[in-house]
């Protein structure tokens, strides 16, 4: 069944970020509104730690298909994968990216990936920023007292705040001090 075409373009301004993992996932949703980026919900899918990793896979594609079906986003931004030098590790958070980039293009979202230094730079300028800096740059981005949590959370809200502040004219607010 095809979307209506105000549905599709509802969908065109709602944007998913994911960070993604196998026992905890980010996910924060912003919709692109003429006075800039709002949020329309964050959290995390968490998988519990003693089960399997098929299992925490199956948790988390089901968690987030659900997601997904809820907010209709019309594009998922996705953590891209850097170089660990742990391989397991490495490893695990390629399981989980497939889960999430499978469910993305299952409900039909656009997917784009962006390196975690990237929206770091974008949203604090510093790609070596650390995740206390995100959560503050979101929080004020997104125009709230206090930033969502958890840090995971607010790790996926960046990624989808630099596709949106890409997408639009909106300006970063200046940092002080």
């Amino acid at each position: 069944m095809e979307p209506s075409p105000a549905r599709s373009a509802l969908s065109e301004r709602i944007v998913l970020g994911i960070d993604p993992g196998t026992r905890v996932v980010g996910y924060g949703a912003v919709g692109l509104a003429e006075k800039g980026p709002i949020l329309l919900g964050a959290g995390v899918i968490r998988a519990a730690s003693d089960a399997a990793v098929p299992q925490r896979l199956a948790h988390i594609r089901s968690e987030l298909d659900r997601i997904l079906i809820d907010l209709r986003p019309g594009t998922v931004v996705v953590e891209e994968a850097f170089a660990h030098r742990n391989v397991q590790s490495a490893l695990r958070i390629g399981e989980g990216r497939g889960v999430v980039l499978s469910c993305a293009i299952s409900a039909g979202a656009a997917v784009v990936q962006i390196p975690p230094a990237v929206a770091k730079k974008a949203l604090v300028g510093n790609g070596a920023a650390d995740k206390s800096q995100v959560a503050a740059m979101v929080a004020r981005l997104l125009r709230l007292e206090v930033a969502p949590e958890p840090l995971d959370a607010t790790d996926a809200l960046a990624l989808a705040l630099t596709f949106a502040l890409r997408r639009t004219s909106v300006q970063l607010p200046r940092q002080r001090g």
